[in-house]
């Protein structure tokens, strides 16, 4: 259960949370739902398997042993501080060619820098070759 705003009851109303989040923003006619299928799908392009997307996005795994584990997943957490570095780039207009993963999250921090940076300077050189 997700607390909510009043003592210890549940979330509800999310629809007009999110409405308010995004409200005159780009994304306020996209409803969390597609979000949550944009999400999948991005993790999917990056080559994460069906079983990591799963746990993503809260899907159970179905086995009887995974009821016992209740630890967080390294691979999950950097599945999710990798597609989250991929889509705030994609967000910024920066494309991007080629996948590094690193175990930590400074490696995989300092590994997206660079790799947009990367990118970014490749844009600016084909932008100023178009331009000459």
């Amino acid at each position: 259960m997700v607390a909510g705003t009043t003592g210890s009851a549940p979330l509800i109303g999310f629809p007009k949370i999110w409405a308010r989040i995004v409200k005159g923003t780009a994304l306020a006619e996209i409803t969390p739902h597609v979000h949550r299928h944009s999400f999948a799908s991005v993790s999917n392009d990056l080559g994460f398997t069906e079983v990591t997307v799963a746990s993503l996005v809260g899907h159970p795994r179905g086995t009887i042993t995974s009821r016992y584990i209740h630890t967080v997943d390294t691979a999950l957490v950097m599945a999710a501080d990798g597609i989250a570095g991929y889509i705030n780039g994609l967000l910024d207009n920066i494309k991007v060619k080629r996948k590094t993963y690193a175990l930590d999250r400074a490696s995989r921090l300092a590994t997206l820098q660079d790799l947009f940076e990367n990118q970014a300077q490749e844009t600016s050189d084909v932008a100023r070759q178009s331009a000459a």
